[in-house]
């Protein structure tokens, strides 16, 4: 039986050995009552059977955790601390889980500025890549895959808009996952946009992560094994394959080749990137991130008082700019009853529907090239960690998407166990 006080003290170690700023920077705060919580797991444990019981968790710092800071990564939020947990934490707890902190992230989820690095926040820094310092750990959701690609907990939790939990997990060589639209409560968490946002899972390997998922979920994922691979109907989106590296270009169609020697049928699409999903972005952040703030512990409660803090602050706050925060407050004339924003959305629900139509006859759609219809969409998406290496040692990743969530993850399980059953040369 785990012994769970000596995980988390294990875990806490490995946190501030690792995790701070002489390391890998990807802590941004430690729960002081995480060895409490875990004291408390084991009284109960015996009455009460969990099925993360004992599970040191990292929480993206967008994400409320009673008596912690939720800043989003930046200073303008300070002073805000969480007086409840949001829903997906609370989830968490009711199934075991030992909430061990906060991990830094790129600042407001990457949509303060074009030019911001990956992982850079004014409160936390520059986040570390587990492997090496040259690499990019990516973002937003940085802190949450570098701490679990050093081992410091098996498992975390990130946001995703588009590409904050799936690529971050592909730069890192872990898993991740961004659930459909709608499945997670977006409460509690500081959005960029509620249409497109979702809480999402990380860990070193599919069924953990999915685990972590059906934890966060108000009601649990039905029990998932993986389909028979010679049952898969694999779609390969072909869109961008030109921008993608020798090395994982290779990598993808090695995977395509050994699911189509395994008995998978796969077929060539193409489903571009759409520029409306910026648009969306763009006319929901104020009024998605004022909401959040009306009810929070901050004490700067508009975009306008953000903005009026940076400038104020210029040489702590602009070092990279905050062109997407001026364009959110200014460029955004009648708020989410403006005609761009109509449009867009408008446009999303024209493309919701085609794509679904024309991903119903697949498992699965593997991303060669860089596309953002999924996120456009609200489909689920994932990154599985393959066996095959690239720049320092680092697994390459698989990103996939689809129409219907369960057969996705189904999909998923079964191109996992190919992939760490063939070595790819």
């Amino acid at each position: 039986m785990i012994n769970i006080p000596e995980t988390i003290k294990a875990a806490l170690h490995l946190a501030r050995k690792h995790g701070g700023k002489q390391g890998l920077n990807c802590i941004a705060e430690l729960d002081k009552t995480a060895m409490k919580q875990a004291a408390s797991l084991k009284a109960n444990h015996a009455e009460q059977p969990l099925p993360l019981c004992g599970v040191p968790v990292l929480v993206k710092d967008n994400i409320d955790v009673r008596g912690l800071h939720t800043t989003a990564g930046s200073l303008a939020l300070s002073d805000n601390v969480a007086a409840e947990d949001a829903p997906v934490i609370r989830n968490l707890r009711r199934k075991g889980a030992v909430i061990l902190g906060k991990t830094n992230m790129t600042e407001f989820a990457n949509y303060t500025t074009d030019d911001m690095p990956a992982g850079y926040s004014s409160r936390g820094g520059q986040v570390i890549h587990a492997a090496h310092p040259s690499l990019s750990p990516s973002g937003s959701s940085s802190g949450s895959a570098v701490a679990v690609a050093a081992g410091i907990v098996p498992m975390a939790v990130g946001t995703d808009t588009s590409f904050s939990v799936v690529a971050c997990a592909q730069a890192n060589g872990i898993c991740g996952l961004k659930p459909p639209a709608g499945a997670l409560s977006p409460e509690g968490i500081i959005p960029i946009s509620i249409t497109l946002d979702s809480a999402g899972s990380m860990a070193k390997n599919l069924t953990d992560t999915l685990s972590l998922y059906s934890a966060m979920r108000n009601e649990p994922l039905p029990p998932l094994a993986p389909a028979p691979a010679s049952s898969l109907r694999i779609a390969v989106n072909t869109a961008n394959t030109e921008l993608v590296s020798e090395g994982q270009l290779t990598f993808l169609m090695q995977t395509v080749s050994s699911l189509e020697k395994g008995g998978a049928y796969t077929e060539h699409i193409r489903q571009m990137p759409t520029p409306y999903q910026r648009i969306i972005m763009q006319w929901e952040f104020r009024p998605h991130l004022e909401a959040y703030l009306r009810t929070s512990g901050a004490s700067r409660k508009t975009l306008a008082d953000i903005i009026a803090f940076y400038e104020a602050h210029p040489r702590k706050m602009m070092k990279y700019g905050i062109t997407l925060l001026k364009k959110a407050c200014d460029e955004t004339p009648g708020g989410l009853q403006g005609t761009p924003y109509l449009e867009a959305l408008e446009q999303r629900k024209n493309a919701r529907e085609a794509t679904v139509r024309k991903l119903q006859d697949y498992d699965a759609v593997i991303m060669t090239g860089p596309t953002n219809i999924m996120h456009f969409c609200g489909l689920p998406s994932l990154c599985i960690a393959g066996a095959q290496t690239g720049d320092y040692g680092v697994r390459r990743g698989l990103i996939l998407y689809g129409a219907d969530e369960l057969r996705l993850y189904r999909a998923a399980l079964a191109v996992e166990k190919l992939l760490h059953h063939t070595v790819l040369q």
